[in-house]
């Protein structure tokens, strides 16, 4: 089983989206496109850099919360799809 990372912002967040210049503009940023359900490598496609470290720091201090999706495997995918009817 595997799991994708995705972000979510905090209240913290919400608040520093009102001071950009607080914050930086890569967190501004990062912090208005983490919506829980773009995952980690999404954001970096969109920021166009490697975002791991940014968003780890930003866990850290409050601002971000991980919002893991777990993957089944396949066969168990299958076994829990309904039943056409």
């Amino acid at each position: 089983m595997g799991s994708i990372r995705r972000y979510a912002k905090t209240a913290m967040a919400w608040e520093a989206l009102s001071r950009p210049d607080a914050v930086g503009r890569q967190v501004h940023t990062l912090l208005l496109m983490a919506n829980g359900r773009r995952s980690e490598q999404e954001l970096s496609l969109l920021l166009g850099t490697d975002i791991r470290e940014l968003a780890y720091g930003l866990m850290e201090k409050g601002y971000l919360q991980n919002t893991q999706a777990t993957l089944l495997p396949e066969a168990e995918a299958d076994d829990e799809a309904p039943t056409p009817a």
